[in-house]
């Protein structure tokens, strides 16, 4: 069945759209290209409001804050931060929320740390010697770092780059409930595209607000990074796809990006089977040793600039750790410095499927 979108635009910018009585829908900028919005949420608690994610660390987007602030809270104060996630577009403004209201952030223990970790100060990916042999190891030219540290300066005036944290959080762990407005709203963890990703789910309301968890139309960066090479973060994903399976197929989902939808359980399928037939056609194009650089085609269509190409390389790299995880793939490390991937299965000329494949991506998404 296809997803059914019960609205058909998104709120205005300073707009609050009201889903059900106490759930609210906005969404802020994130400037140009392929995506450039956010969804957010608010959710009523009586004496005050949660704000769910908060956008990029923008003046346009704290200005329209500011505008929220004053025309949609009914008088009554922010008394909450949730962030689903640790990337910039959903903690950007949280110390700017929470100072300004001198109210709590609430975030899981991973995604908080790993925002603090990268709000830090020290070398990145692109200037360090890990990022260095991790991405001759992918097969990229040493030149190829140098664009990445210039794409990352551009980024960082785009409010791309890890914003500063507040000093102190309130811990949400799975199966933890939320008791909001006189409803319960049971928080729900994922991981792959993060590290421990909070959705929260409502069952009274058949609501979910899935962050950046479950996606309609786009699907979310899944990458190995030089900060943890050997990650198998795509199989994590999966074995989350199958936690999720286990929401209620009549829920609205409510996610950072796109419309909100019904259907979770055929939008789990597709992208667990999209990712199943990624892996597939790696497999087939593995029969001769390749390097992950010589994969990008295979899942992507266009040809990539450095940021890109990064979160490109990190998607590959994933797949080909969870095939690795699946003894589908083998990895050598050659004499030129360089990772060689083989596929290894007996069985891979009976599940060969060449000519039937999905058409590659355009691109990676930032997401």
């Amino acid at each position: 069945m296809p997803l059914e979108y019960p609205y058909q635009d998104h709120p205005a910018s300073g707009e609050a759209r009201e889903i059900v009585p106490g759930v609210r829908w906005l969404t802020m900028p994130m400037g140009g290209g392929s995506l450039n919005h956010i969804n957010l949420y608010l959710l009523d608690d009586e004496d005050g409001w949660y704000v769910v994610d908060t956008g990029l660390p923008l003046k346009e987007v704290q200005a329209l804050w500011h505008e929220l602030f004053l025309n949609e809270l009914n008088g009554k104060p922010v008394k909450g931060v949730i962030c689903t996630h640790m990337h910039p577009d959903h903690v950007g403004n949280a110390a700017f929320i929470t100072d300004l209201f001198q109210c709590p952030l609430l975030m899981t223990h991973g995604e908080y740390y790993q925002a603090r970790s990268f709000s830090g100060t020290g070398p990145g990916n692109h200037s360090s010697w890990q990022g260095e042999i991790f991405y001759q190891r992918a097969g990229m030219p040493k030149d190829y770092l140098e664009g990445m540290q210039q794409m990352w300066q551009k980024r960082s005036d785009d409010g791309f780059t890890m914003p500063t944290m507040p000093t102190g959080f309130q811990r949400l762990k799975d199966g933890d409930v939320l008791t909001i407005g006189g409803r319960d709203w049971s928080v729900v963890v994922g991981s792959g595209h993060s590290p421990e990703h909070a959705c929260l789910h409502c069952k009274s309301l058949g609501i979910m607000l899935s962050g950046d968890q479950i996606l309609p139309i786009i699907t979310s960066n899944v990458s190995v990074f030089p900060t943890e090479p050997d990650a198998d973060p795509l199989r994590v994903w999966m074995e989350s796809h199958d936690k999720f399976m286990s929401t209620p197929s009549n829920t609205l989902v409510l996610p950072a990006h796109n419309l909100p939808f019904y259907g979770v359980r055929e939008r789990l399928r597709e992208l667990v089977d999209h990712h199943e037939d990624r892996m597939l056609a790696i497999e087939e194009h593995c029969v001769e040793p390749k390097v992950a650089k010589d994969l990008l085609p295979v899942l992507f269509k266009r040809k990539l600039d450095p940021r890109q190409m990064m979160m490109a390389l990190g998607e590959a790299i994933a797949h080909l750790h969870l095939l690795m995880h699946r003894n589908r793939i083998e990895r050598s490390l050659g004499e030129d410095g360089r990772y060689h991937f083989t596929s290894i299965d007996p069985g891979l000329d009976r599940r060969a499927n060449p000519d039937r494949h999905e058409e590659p991506d355009d691109s990676p998404i930032m997401v």
